[in-house]
């Protein structure tokens, strides 16, 4: 297991459904209401490098995306190709990123010359914030559509799924179950809840607390390959207790969570919008760039909203001035 302490929670998520039997549980219950169409010992992992060239008189930029993590397998005799992409914090630009991830793939797909036909392929963005998710599902959030152009409109939307309102019940695996359910115990604080989850996997448990950013409280009290829920979890309690009876402070300093994982992101926000800016205008400028480099989070989600009305950096500038 990866040292705790350089653990993040995309890697935490990653390592959990890089377990076929766990990924297809979670497909199963997630966007198939509990049957069994995705079965483990069909997975097959994918490359899922996804690259693309901006190329302009001066330069030619290589952008890499990975997502978190995807695979291969059939349903029905059909190969599809299967993805987890992992949020712990709202995105605003979820729906343009999983666009461009989508079809990048089919442009690849295209490109080559052995597929005959173009193998289809699903998103799941698994959302594990401790906030409802507020930010777009869909293209057709970021704008205003006239009515006259609305049934021409090609909308894009992805599957959003959020830990916290999963139906545990329709995840036939036990560990699977009990990771999600751990998972939703800790926000809300529930002791009992989390007393149920005996036979639970030590590392998932871990790994829950990693995600929930409540590893503080759990990672000195339990020993062994599954958890002791008797000393281990009394004391456990006890570290929720010290954090208050209040609401907020039973969310395990949530606000503080979603701070330090924004700061994560403002570095990929930026390439994105400088992606997104270089794709629609050609090259930037060095103060454009400049001034996208330093600018917060509040700002760079302002211009995210605005980017289809874009049609020069001065009208980027002045958005994000």
């Amino acid at each position: 297991m990866e040292p705790l302490n350089k653990l993040t929670s995309d890697g935490a998520c990653r390592t959990v459904f890089s377990n076929d039997v766990s990924f297809a549980s979670f497909y199963n219950a997630a966007i198939f209401e509990g049957k069994q169409i995705i079965h483990p010992d069909r997975l097959v992992r994918y490359e899922n490098d996804i690259s693309f060239i901006i190329n302009d008189s001066k330069r030619a930029e290589d952008k890499k995306r990975r997502r978190d993590i995807v695979v291969k397998s059939d349903i029905n005799g059909i190969y599809c190709i299967l993805g987890i992409e992992h949020q712990s914090s709202i995105d605003e630009t979820m729906v343009i990123r999983c666009g461009i991830y989508e079809m990048l793939e089919y442009l690849k797909q295209a490109e080559n010359k052995k597929y005959k036909r173009l193998v289809p392929q699903i998103i799941v963005v698994l959302y594990t914030g401790p906030k409802k998710w507020n930010g777009p599902v869909k293209l057709s959030d970021y704008f205003e559509i006239p009515e006259e152009l609305k049934k021409y409109f090609n909308d894009w939307k992805i599957i959003l799924v959020d830990v916290k309102e999963m139906d545990t019940n329709k995840i036939k695996d036990e560990q699977t179950r009990y990771f999600i359910e751990a998972i939703q115990a800790m926000y809300k604080g529930s002791y009992e809840d989390l007393k149920r989850l005996k036979r639970m996997k030590k590392e998932n448990f871990l790994y829950a607390a990693i995600i929930t950013g409540s590893i503080d409280q759990v990672e000195n009290v339990l020993e062994g390959d599954e958890i002791d829920m008797c000393e281990g979890m009394e004391r456990m309690a006890e570290g929720f207790r010290k954090e208050g009876e209040s609401r907020s402070k039973s969310k395990f300093k949530a606000e503080g969570i979603i701070q330090g994982r924004s700061e994560g992101k403002l570095e990929e926000k930026q390439n994105m919008l400088l992606t997104l800016l270089t794709c629609k205008l050609g090259n930037l400028s060095k103060e454009t760039e400049n001034t996208i480099r330093s600018s917060t989070m509040e700002k760079l989600n302002k211009l995210t909203l605005s980017i289809f009305d874009i049609q020069s950096e001065e009208d980027a500038l002045r958005i994000i001035n």
